[in-house]
Protein backbone atom coordinates (compact mmCIF):
# COMPACT_ATOMS: atom_id res chain seq x y z
CA UNK A 1 0.00 0.00 0.00
CA UNK A 2 2.96 2.11 0.81
CA UNK A 3 4.29 1.53 -2.67
CA UNK A 4 1.14 2.51 -4.79
CA UNK A 5 0.61 5.41 -2.56
CA UNK A 6 4.46 6.74 -3.33
CA UNK A 7 4.01 5.60 -7.06
CA UNK A 8 0.55 7.68 -7.24
CA UNK A 9 2.36 10.69 -5.63
CA UNK A 10 4.93 11.20 -7.94
CA UNK A 11 2.47 10.98 -10.33
CA UNK A 12 0.71 13.69 -9.59
CA UNK A 13 4.03 15.55 -8.89
CA UNK A 14 4.59 14.75 -12.95
CA UNK A 15 1.65 16.28 -13.70
CA UNK A 16 1.53 19.20 -11.62
CA UNK A 17 5.51 19.68 -13.33
CA UNK A 18 4.02 19.75 -16.59
CA UNK A 19 1.15 21.86 -16.12
CA UNK A 20 3.53 24.61 -14.36
CA UNK A 21 5.19 24.20 -17.75
CA UNK A 22 2.19 24.97 -19.92
CA UNK A 23 1.72 21.18 -20.72
CA UNK A 24 -2.25 20.45 -21.26
CA UNK A 25 -2.80 17.53 -19.52
CA UNK A 26 -6.31 16.66 -20.88
CA UNK A 27 -6.08 18.10 -24.30
CA UNK A 28 -9.12 17.47 -26.85
CA UNK A 29 -7.26 18.95 -30.10
CA UNK A 30 -5.18 16.04 -31.67
CA UNK A 31 -6.74 13.40 -34.51
CA UNK A 32 -5.03 10.40 -35.36
CA UNK A 33 -4.81 10.00 -39.05
CA UNK A 34 -4.21 5.95 -38.40
CA UNK A 35 -5.60 2.90 -36.55
CA UNK A 36 -2.38 0.98 -35.59
CA UNK A 37 -3.90 -2.19 -37.18
CA UNK A 38 -3.38 -0.46 -40.54
CA UNK A 39 0.04 0.09 -39.57
CA UNK A 40 0.49 -3.54 -39.49
CA UNK A 41 0.95 -5.92 -42.35
CA UNK A 42 -0.14 -9.69 -42.03
CA UNK A 43 3.39 -10.45 -40.55
CA UNK A 44 4.90 -8.53 -38.65
CA UNK A 45 8.21 -10.45 -38.73
CA UNK A 46 8.06 -10.72 -42.47
CA UNK A 47 11.33 -8.30 -43.39
CA UNK A 48 10.23 -8.75 -46.95
CA UNK A 49 6.55 -6.52 -46.58
CA UNK A 50 6.57 -3.18 -47.38
CA UNK A 51 5.70 -0.56 -44.85
CA UNK A 52 2.96 2.39 -45.40
CA UNK A 53 5.35 5.14 -46.70
CA UNK A 54 5.02 8.67 -45.57
CA UNK A 55 4.79 10.13 -42.22
CA UNK A 56 2.19 8.20 -39.79
CA UNK A 57 -0.09 9.76 -36.42
CA UNK A 58 -1.09 7.56 -34.00
CA UNK A 59 -2.94 7.93 -30.60
CA UNK A 60 -3.18 5.53 -27.83
CA UNK A 61 -2.09 4.58 -24.08
CA UNK A 62 1.43 3.62 -23.02
CA UNK A 63 1.52 0.05 -22.08
CA UNK A 64 5.32 -0.54 -21.26
CA UNK A 65 8.07 1.84 -21.55
CA UNK A 66 11.98 1.53 -21.64
CA UNK A 67 14.36 3.89 -21.40
CA UNK A 68 17.85 4.50 -22.46
CA UNK A 69 18.94 7.93 -21.54
CA UNK A 70 18.45 10.01 -24.91
CA UNK A 71 16.05 7.51 -26.39
CA UNK A 72 13.41 4.88 -25.40
CA UNK A 73 11.24 2.48 -26.81
CA UNK A 74 7.38 1.71 -25.93
CA UNK A 75 4.36 -0.07 -26.45
CA UNK A 76 1.38 2.16 -27.63
CA UNK A 77 -2.14 0.64 -28.30
CA UNK A 78 -5.16 1.62 -29.34
CA UNK A 79 -8.65 0.01 -29.66
CA UNK A 80 -7.21 -2.08 -32.88
CA UNK A 81 -4.08 -2.90 -31.85
CA UNK A 82 -0.31 -2.27 -30.45
CA UNK A 83 2.72 -1.02 -32.18
CA UNK A 84 5.89 -0.35 -30.99
CA UNK A 85 7.61 3.57 -31.05
CA UNK A 86 10.88 4.78 -30.27
CA UNK A 87 10.98 8.57 -29.56
CA UNK A 88 14.62 9.96 -29.84
CA UNK A 89 15.84 13.14 -28.16
CA UNK A 90 17.68 13.98 -31.56
CA UNK A 91 14.50 13.27 -33.46
CA UNK A 92 12.28 14.89 -31.86
CA UNK A 93 13.79 17.84 -29.80
CA UNK A 94 14.67 18.66 -26.42
CA UNK A 95 11.75 20.81 -25.10
CA UNK A 96 9.33 17.46 -26.41
CA UNK A 97 11.96 15.07 -24.97
CA UNK A 98 12.02 17.21 -22.05
CA UNK A 99 7.70 16.29 -21.90
CA UNK A 100 8.08 12.52 -22.86
CA UNK A 101 10.43 11.69 -19.58
CA UNK A 102 7.51 12.66 -17.61
CA UNK A 103 5.06 10.81 -19.41
CA UNK A 104 4.25 7.34 -17.66
CA UNK A 105 2.53 4.17 -18.35
CA UNK A 106 -0.54 4.47 -19.31
CA UNK A 107 -0.44 7.95 -20.03
CA UNK A 108 -2.66 8.58 -23.31
CA UNK A 109 -0.63 10.42 -26.19
CA UNK A 110 0.35 10.97 -29.88
CA UNK A 111 3.23 10.38 -32.01
CA UNK A 112 4.16 11.33 -35.46
CA UNK A 113 6.83 9.87 -37.59
CA UNK A 114 7.61 7.11 -40.37
CA UNK A 115 7.76 3.05 -39.90
CA UNK A 116 10.96 1.31 -39.70
CA UNK A 117 11.65 -1.84 -38.73
CA UNK A 118 13.76 -2.70 -35.79
CA UNK A 119 17.12 -5.32 -36.11
CA UNK A 120 14.61 -8.40 -34.69
CA UNK A 121 11.72 -7.23 -37.65
CA UNK A 122 9.35 -5.37 -34.90
CA UNK A 123 7.86 -2.61 -37.10
CA UNK A 124 7.96 0.68 -35.43
CA UNK A 125 7.36 4.40 -35.78
CA UNK A 126 10.27 6.89 -35.44
CA UNK A 127 9.02 9.48 -33.77
CA UNK A 128 9.48 13.41 -34.50
CA UNK A 129 6.86 14.35 -32.40
CA UNK A 130 5.00 13.50 -29.58
CA UNK A 131 1.85 14.64 -27.18
CA UNK A 132 0.36 14.25 -24.52
CA UNK A 133 -3.71 13.90 -24.56
CA UNK A 134 -4.70 12.36 -20.99
CA UNK A 135 -2.21 12.11 -17.87
CA UNK A 136 -3.04 9.12 -16.08
CA UNK A 137 -3.14 9.62 -12.47
CA UNK A 138 -3.25 5.48 -11.22
CA UNK A 139 -0.45 3.30 -12.45
CA UNK A 140 -1.79 0.32 -14.31
CA UNK A 141 -2.12 -3.38 -12.23
CA UNK A 142 1.25 -4.92 -13.47
CA UNK A 143 3.31 -2.17 -11.33
CA UNK A 144 1.29 -4.42 -8.64
CA UNK A 145 2.12 -7.45 -10.04
CA UNK A 146 -0.82 -7.69 -11.74
CA UNK A 147 -4.71 -7.76 -12.09
CA UNK A 148 -5.30 -11.15 -10.60
CA UNK A 149 -7.81 -10.33 -8.18
CA UNK A 150 -10.82 -11.68 -10.27
CA UNK A 151 -13.63 -9.76 -8.67
CA UNK A 152 -11.45 -6.35 -9.09
CA UNK A 153 -11.01 -7.72 -12.95
CA UNK A 154 -14.89 -7.58 -12.68
CA UNK A 155 -15.11 -4.61 -10.92
CA UNK A 156 -12.50 -2.40 -12.86
CA UNK A 157 -13.48 -3.44 -16.00
CA UNK A 158 -12.06 -0.58 -17.49
CA UNK A 159 -8.56 -2.01 -16.21
CA UNK A 160 -9.01 -5.43 -16.78
CA UNK A 161 -10.12 -4.34 -20.75
CA UNK A 162 -6.98 -2.32 -20.60
CA UNK A 163 -4.57 -4.81 -19.52
CA UNK A 164 -5.91 -8.25 -20.76
CA UNK A 165 -6.33 -8.18 -24.49
CA UNK A 166 -7.61 -11.70 -24.18
CA UNK A 167 -10.67 -10.13 -22.53
CA UNK A 168 -11.39 -7.06 -25.28
CA UNK A 169 -11.46 -10.39 -28.05
CA UNK A 170 -14.50 -12.08 -25.69
CA UNK A 171 -16.36 -8.98 -25.78
CA UNK A 172 -15.69 -8.00 -29.64
CA UNK A 173 -16.78 -11.83 -30.03
CA UNK A 174 -19.69 -11.19 -27.58
CA UNK A 175 -20.90 -8.00 -30.32
CA UNK A 176 -19.85 -10.42 -33.40
CA UNK A 177 -22.53 -13.01 -31.97
CA UNK A 178 -25.03 -11.04 -31.50
CA UNK A 179 -25.01 -9.55 -34.88
CA UNK A 180 -24.84 -12.84 -36.62
CA UNK A 181 -27.58 -14.01 -34.43
CA UNK A 182 -29.86 -10.62 -35.69
CA UNK A 183 -28.78 -11.21 -39.53
CA UNK A 184 -29.48 -14.88 -39.31
CA UNK A 185 -32.97 -13.84 -37.99
CA UNK A 186 -34.07 -11.15 -40.06
CA UNK A 187 -32.83 -13.13 -43.06
CA UNK A 188 -35.23 -15.43 -42.60
CA UNK A 189 -38.10 -12.50 -42.23
CA UNK A 190 -38.36 -12.16 -38.47
CA UNK A 191 -39.18 -8.59 -37.72
CA UNK A 192 -36.84 -7.11 -34.55
CA UNK A 193 -38.96 -5.07 -32.40
CA UNK A 194 -38.74 -3.76 -29.27
CA UNK A 195 -41.54 -4.66 -25.75
CA UNK A 196 -41.73 -2.76 -22.38
CA UNK A 197 -38.90 -2.95 -20.06
CA UNK A 198 -40.85 -1.91 -17.28
CA UNK A 199 -44.25 -4.01 -16.84
CA UNK A 200 -47.60 -3.63 -14.98
CA UNK A 201 -47.22 -7.35 -14.14
CA UNK A 202 -44.62 -9.03 -13.92
CA UNK A 203 -45.21 -12.30 -16.36
CA UNK A 204 -44.30 -14.81 -18.99
CA UNK A 205 -41.87 -16.74 -16.73
CA UNK A 206 -41.68 -17.69 -12.70
CA UNK A 207 -38.97 -15.71 -11.57
CA UNK A 208 -38.97 -12.60 -8.64
CA UNK A 209 -39.27 -9.54 -10.05
CA UNK A 210 -37.70 -5.91 -9.48
CA UNK A 211 -40.45 -3.48 -8.48
CA UNK A 212 -40.27 -0.16 -8.96
CA UNK A 213 -43.00 2.81 -8.62
CA UNK A 214 -44.09 5.28 -11.46
CA UNK A 215 -44.95 8.68 -9.62
CA UNK A 216 -47.19 10.14 -12.48
CA UNK A 217 -49.13 6.97 -13.11
CA UNK A 218 -49.48 6.70 -9.20
CA UNK A 219 -48.84 2.81 -9.94
CA UNK A 220 -46.05 0.39 -9.24
CA UNK A 221 -44.01 -1.65 -12.48
CA UNK A 222 -41.81 -3.79 -12.65
CA UNK A 223 -38.96 -4.81 -14.66
CA UNK A 224 -39.57 -7.11 -17.06
CA UNK A 225 -38.78 -11.00 -16.17
CA UNK A 226 -39.55 -12.29 -20.10
CA UNK A 227 -41.19 -10.18 -22.98
CA UNK A 228 -42.91 -13.02 -23.67
CA UNK A 229 -46.77 -12.58 -23.30
CA UNK A 230 -45.94 -8.95 -25.16
CA UNK A 231 -44.02 -10.80 -28.51
CA UNK A 232 -47.44 -13.19 -28.59
CA UNK A 233 -49.76 -10.21 -28.49
CA UNK A 234 -47.59 -9.23 -31.88
CA UNK A 235 -48.37 -12.52 -33.31
CA UNK A 236 -52.34 -11.80 -32.43
CA UNK A 237 -52.02 -8.50 -34.15
CA UNK A 238 -50.61 -10.02 -37.75
CA UNK A 239 -46.94 -10.02 -37.25
CA UNK A 240 -46.19 -13.55 -38.17
CA UNK A 241 -42.15 -13.36 -37.54
CA UNK A 242 -40.58 -11.30 -34.26
CA UNK A 243 -37.94 -11.76 -32.33
CA UNK A 244 -36.60 -9.30 -29.37
CA UNK A 245 -32.83 -9.19 -28.09
CA UNK A 246 -33.54 -8.28 -24.95
CA UNK A 247 -32.75 -7.37 -21.51
CA UNK A 248 -34.30 -9.70 -18.26
CA UNK A 249 -34.20 -8.79 -15.05
CA UNK A 250 -35.18 -10.83 -11.87
CA UNK A 251 -34.33 -10.30 -8.29
CA UNK A 252 -32.47 -13.61 -7.88
CA UNK A 253 -29.28 -14.71 -6.53
CA UNK A 254 -25.57 -14.50 -7.91
CA UNK A 255 -23.93 -17.63 -9.32
CA UNK A 256 -21.61 -18.59 -12.05
CA UNK A 257 -24.33 -19.34 -14.47
CA UNK A 258 -27.11 -16.10 -12.84
CA UNK A 259 -27.04 -12.22 -13.41
CA UNK A 260 -29.48 -10.17 -11.83
CA UNK A 261 -29.95 -8.55 -15.25
CA UNK A 262 -29.37 -10.72 -18.67
CA UNK A 263 -29.82 -10.81 -22.16
CA UNK A 264 -32.21 -13.30 -23.57
CA UNK A 265 -32.71 -13.75 -27.43
CA UNK A 266 -36.66 -14.54 -27.63
CA UNK A 267 -38.39 -15.51 -31.04
CA UNK A 268 -42.01 -16.46 -32.21
CA UNK A 269 -42.85 -17.79 -35.67
CA UNK A 270 -46.69 -18.44 -36.67
CA UNK A 271 -47.41 -21.98 -38.21
CA UNK A 272 -44.52 -23.40 -36.99
CA UNK A 273 -44.08 -26.17 -34.38
CA UNK A 274 -41.38 -26.46 -31.54
CA UNK A 275 -40.01 -29.12 -34.40
CA UNK A 276 -39.61 -26.27 -36.30
CA UNK A 277 -38.04 -24.39 -33.85
CA UNK A 278 -35.49 -27.61 -32.64
CA UNK A 279 -34.10 -26.96 -36.65
CA UNK A 280 -33.80 -23.92 -36.71
CA UNK A 281 -31.86 -23.44 -33.63
CA UNK A 282 -29.47 -26.30 -34.81
CA UNK A 283 -28.86 -24.30 -37.83
CA UNK A 284 -28.65 -21.14 -35.81
CA UNK A 285 -26.33 -22.17 -33.22
CA UNK A 286 -24.02 -24.46 -35.52
CA UNK A 287 -23.63 -21.20 -38.07
CA UNK A 288 -22.94 -18.96 -35.50
CA UNK A 289 -20.53 -20.81 -34.29
CA UNK A 290 -18.46 -22.08 -37.64
CA UNK A 291 -18.62 -17.83 -38.37
CA UNK A 292 -16.87 -16.89 -34.73
CA UNK A 293 -14.51 -19.96 -34.23
CA UNK A 294 -14.14 -21.49 -37.67
CA UNK A 295 -15.30 -24.54 -36.27
CA UNK A 296 -18.00 -26.50 -35.11
CA UNK A 297 -16.00 -28.66 -32.86
CA UNK A 298 -15.13 -26.68 -29.60
CA UNK A 299 -13.56 -26.28 -26.67
CA UNK A 300 -14.95 -25.63 -23.15
CA UNK A 301 -13.19 -25.71 -20.11
CA UNK A 302 -11.24 -28.41 -20.83
CA UNK A 303 -13.88 -30.37 -22.69
CA UNK A 304 -14.68 -31.28 -26.74
CA UNK A 305 -18.04 -30.17 -27.95
CA UNK A 306 -19.40 -30.84 -31.11
CA UNK A 307 -21.87 -28.63 -32.56
CA UNK A 308 -21.93 -30.16 -35.83
CA UNK A 309 -25.92 -31.34 -36.43
CA UNK A 310 -27.77 -33.18 -36.23
CA UNK A 311 -28.02 -33.05 -32.23
CA UNK A 312 -29.15 -35.49 -30.20
CA UNK A 313 -32.91 -35.86 -29.26
CA UNK A 314 -34.33 -37.12 -25.81
CA UNK A 315 -37.59 -36.67 -24.33
CA UNK A 316 -37.32 -36.52 -20.53
CA UNK A 317 -38.73 -39.92 -19.72
CA UNK A 318 -36.07 -40.89 -22.15
CA UNK A 319 -33.14 -39.01 -20.30
CA UNK A 320 -33.89 -40.11 -17.04
CA UNK A 321 -33.61 -43.64 -18.13
CA UNK A 322 -30.67 -43.06 -20.33
CA UNK A 323 -28.82 -40.61 -18.79
CA UNK A 324 -30.15 -40.62 -14.69
CA UNK A 325 -30.03 -44.33 -14.34
CA UNK A 326 -33.72 -44.88 -13.88
CA UNK A 327 -35.40 -47.65 -14.44
CA UNK A 328 -39.10 -47.55 -17.04
CA UNK A 329 -40.71 -48.78 -13.98
CA UNK A 330 -40.00 -46.21 -11.73
CA UNK A 331 -40.58 -43.58 -13.90
CA UNK A 332 -44.55 -44.33 -14.16
CA UNK A 333 -44.61 -44.72 -10.26
CA UNK A 334 -45.05 -41.96 -8.69
CA UNK A 335 -44.60 -42.76 -4.78
CA UNK A 336 -41.39 -44.27 -5.44
CA UNK A 337 -40.46 -41.51 -7.80
CA UNK A 338 -41.27 -38.95 -4.61
CA UNK A 339 -39.15 -41.07 -1.94
CA UNK A 340 -36.82 -41.32 -4.54
CA UNK A 341 -36.48 -37.27 -4.66
CA UNK A 342 -36.91 -36.41 -1.14
CA UNK A 343 -33.76 -39.20 -0.59
CA UNK A 344 -31.61 -37.23 -2.57
CA UNK A 345 -32.51 -34.12 -0.81
CA UNK A 346 -35.05 -32.60 -2.95
CA UNK A 347 -37.91 -30.15 -1.38
CA UNK A 348 -40.98 -31.23 -3.28
CA UNK A 349 -44.30 -28.52 -1.92
CA UNK A 350 -47.29 -30.83 -1.14
CA UNK A 351 -49.24 -30.07 -4.28
CA UNK A 352 -46.45 -31.39 -6.22
CA UNK A 353 -47.39 -33.80 -9.36
CA UNK A 354 -45.44 -36.69 -10.85
CA UNK A 355 -44.07 -34.27 -13.66
CA UNK A 356 -42.57 -32.01 -11.11
CA UNK A 357 -40.72 -34.75 -9.10
CA UNK A 358 -39.33 -35.88 -12.83
CA UNK A 359 -38.15 -32.30 -13.27
CA UNK A 360 -36.84 -32.07 -10.15
CA UNK A 361 -34.76 -35.27 -10.95
CA UNK A 362 -33.86 -34.61 -14.50
CA UNK A 363 -32.13 -31.45 -12.95
CA UNK A 364 -30.07 -33.35 -10.23
CA UNK A 365 -29.47 -36.20 -12.47
CA UNK A 366 -29.18 -35.90 -15.82
CA UNK A 367 -28.56 -32.42 -16.65
CA UNK A 368 -25.08 -31.49 -15.57
CA UNK A 369 -23.72 -34.81 -17.96
CA UNK A 370 -25.23 -33.29 -21.05
CA UNK A 371 -22.31 -31.68 -22.65
CA UNK A 372 -22.82 -32.16 -26.31
CA UNK A 373 -25.97 -30.57 -27.47
CA UNK A 374 -29.28 -32.66 -26.53
CA UNK A 375 -32.90 -31.32 -27.12
CA UNK A 376 -34.40 -32.43 -24.18
CA UNK A 377 -38.54 -32.69 -25.52
CA UNK A 378 -41.87 -33.92 -23.36
CA UNK A 379 -42.13 -31.47 -20.40
CA UNK A 380 -44.37 -32.34 -18.26
CA UNK A 381 -48.21 -29.96 -18.50
CA UNK A 382 -47.47 -29.59 -15.24
CA UNK A 383 -44.25 -27.56 -15.31
CA UNK A 384 -45.06 -25.91 -18.23
CA UNK A 385 -47.81 -23.42 -18.13
CA UNK A 386 -47.77 -21.36 -21.39
CA UNK A 387 -46.45 -24.90 -23.79
CA UNK A 388 -48.91 -26.35 -25.94
CA UNK A 389 -50.23 -29.93 -24.87
CA UNK A 390 -49.11 -32.91 -26.95
CA UNK A 391 -51.94 -33.87 -28.88
CA UNK A 392 -51.67 -37.81 -28.63
CA UNK A 393 -50.18 -37.28 -24.31
CA UNK A 394 -52.42 -34.36 -22.80
CA UNK A 395 -49.67 -35.05 -19.96
CA UNK A 396 -46.93 -33.40 -21.70
CA UNK A 397 -46.23 -30.40 -23.82
CA UNK A 398 -44.71 -29.68 -27.15
CA UNK A 399 -41.89 -28.53 -26.21
CA UNK A 400 -37.88 -28.63 -25.62
CA UNK A 401 -34.89 -27.02 -23.17
CA UNK A 402 -31.54 -27.21 -24.83
CA UNK A 403 -28.49 -28.43 -23.22
CA UNK A 404 -24.73 -27.86 -23.87
CA UNK A 405 -22.29 -29.01 -21.62
CA UNK A 406 -24.65 -29.23 -18.60
CA UNK A 407 -26.46 -26.09 -18.94
CA UNK A 408 -29.52 -24.82 -20.27
CA UNK A 409 -28.86 -22.84 -23.44
CA UNK A 410 -32.89 -22.76 -25.08
CA UNK A 411 -36.39 -23.00 -23.97
CA UNK A 412 -39.25 -23.53 -26.58
CA UNK A 413 -42.70 -25.22 -26.92
CA UNK A 414 -45.49 -24.89 -29.31
CA UNK A 415 -47.28 -22.27 -28.20
CA UNK A 416 -50.67 -22.19 -26.38
CA UNK A 417 -53.85 -19.88 -28.10
CA UNK A 418 -56.64 -21.81 -25.73
CA UNK A 419 -57.66 -18.69 -24.01
CA UNK A 420 -59.81 -20.81 -21.98
CA UNK A 421 -57.08 -23.46 -20.94
CA UNK A 422 -54.30 -20.46 -20.80
CA UNK A 423 -56.86 -18.96 -18.08
CA UNK A 424 -57.38 -22.06 -16.32
CA UNK A 425 -53.11 -23.08 -16.24
CA UNK A 426 -52.38 -19.58 -15.23
CA UNK A 427 -55.06 -19.76 -12.10
CA UNK A 428 -53.67 -23.06 -11.24
CA UNK A 429 -50.17 -21.87 -11.69
CA UNK A 430 -50.95 -18.58 -9.29
CA UNK A 431 -52.91 -20.34 -6.86
CA UNK A 432 -49.25 -22.86 -6.13
CA UNK A 433 -47.05 -19.98 -5.65
CA UNK A 434 -48.92 -17.11 -4.82
CA UNK A 435 -48.47 -18.00 -0.46
CA UNK A 436 -44.75 -18.03 -0.97
CA UNK A 437 -44.16 -15.45 -3.13
CA UNK A 438 -43.15 -11.36 -2.29
CA UNK A 439 -44.49 -10.28 -4.89
CA UNK A 440 -48.09 -11.86 -5.50
CA UNK A 441 -48.30 -13.28 -9.06
CA UNK A 442 -51.63 -11.78 -11.14
CA UNK A 443 -53.20 -13.14 -14.23
CA UNK A 444 -52.46 -11.45 -16.89
CA UNK A 445 -56.22 -10.30 -18.99
CA UNK A 446 -55.55 -8.11 -21.11
CA UNK A 447 -52.87 -11.19 -22.32
CA UNK A 448 -56.30 -13.66 -22.08
CA UNK A 449 -58.27 -11.40 -23.84
CA UNK A 450 -55.34 -10.87 -27.02
CA UNK A 451 -55.35 -15.12 -27.00
CA UNK A 452 -59.57 -14.19 -27.18
CA UNK A 453 -59.21 -12.35 -30.52
CA UNK A 454 -57.27 -15.83 -31.26
CA UNK A 455 -53.45 -16.01 -32.21
CA UNK A 456 -52.43 -17.80 -34.76
CA UNK A 457 -50.75 -21.26 -34.21
CA UNK A 458 -47.18 -20.76 -33.58
CA UNK A 459 -43.84 -21.42 -31.71
CA UNK A 460 -41.47 -19.64 -29.67
CA UNK A 461 -38.09 -19.69 -27.98
CA UNK A 462 -35.70 -18.14 -25.33
CA UNK A 463 -32.26 -18.50 -26.46
CA UNK A 464 -29.80 -17.18 -23.16
CA UNK A 465 -27.19 -14.87 -24.91
CA UNK A 466 -24.65 -14.52 -22.28
CA UNK A 467 -24.69 -18.42 -22.47
CA UNK A 468 -24.32 -19.12 -25.44
CA UNK A 469 -21.48 -16.28 -25.44
CA UNK A 470 -19.54 -18.38 -22.49
CA UNK A 471 -20.06 -21.10 -24.53
CA UNK A 472 -18.12 -20.02 -27.52
CA UNK A 473 -15.64 -17.74 -25.73
CA UNK A 474 -14.95 -20.78 -23.44
CA UNK A 475 -15.86 -18.50 -20.54
CA UNK A 476 -15.92 -19.91 -17.16
CA UNK A 477 -18.44 -17.72 -15.22
CA UNK A 478 -21.30 -15.40 -16.78
CA UNK A 479 -19.58 -12.42 -15.16
CA UNK A 480 -16.87 -13.14 -18.01
CA UNK A 481 -18.94 -12.01 -20.55
CA UNK A 482 -21.32 -8.93 -19.33
CA UNK A 483 -19.11 -6.20 -19.54
CA UNK A 484 -20.18 -5.06 -15.50
CA UNK A 485 -21.27 -7.66 -13.84
CA UNK A 486 -23.26 -7.13 -10.26
CA UNK A 487 -21.11 -7.03 -7.19
CA UNK A 488 -21.55 -6.27 -3.43
CA UNK A 489 -20.69 -3.08 -2.53
CA UNK A 490 -16.80 -2.43 -2.32
CA UNK A 491 -15.47 -2.79 0.97
CA UNK A 492 -13.42 0.94 1.80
Amino acid sequence: MEESNQIIAQRRQKAGELAEGGVTLYANDFKPGHRIIDLLPADDFDHDAPLSAGTMSVAGRIMALRRFGKAAFLHLQDGTGRIQVHVKRDEVGDAAYAIFKKLDIGDIAAFTGPLFRTKTGEVTIQAISLKLLTKSLLPLPEKFHGLTDIETRYRRRYVDLMVNPEVRDTFRKRVEIIRLVRDFLTNRGFLEVETPMMQPIAGGATAKPFKTHHNALGMDLYLRIAPELYLKRLLVGGFERVFEINRNFRNEGLSTRHNPEFTMLEFYQAYATHEDMMELTEEMISWVAMEVCGTMQIGYQGREVDLAPPWRRYTMDEALEKVGGLSRGLLTNFTALKELAVGKGIELQPQAGIGKVKTELFELLVEEKLIDPTFITAYPTEVSPLARRNADNPEITDRFELFVTGREIANAFSELNDPDDQRQRLEKQIAERGADEEVFPELDDDFLRALEYGMPPAAGEGIGIDRLVMLLTDAPSIRDVILFPHLRPEKK
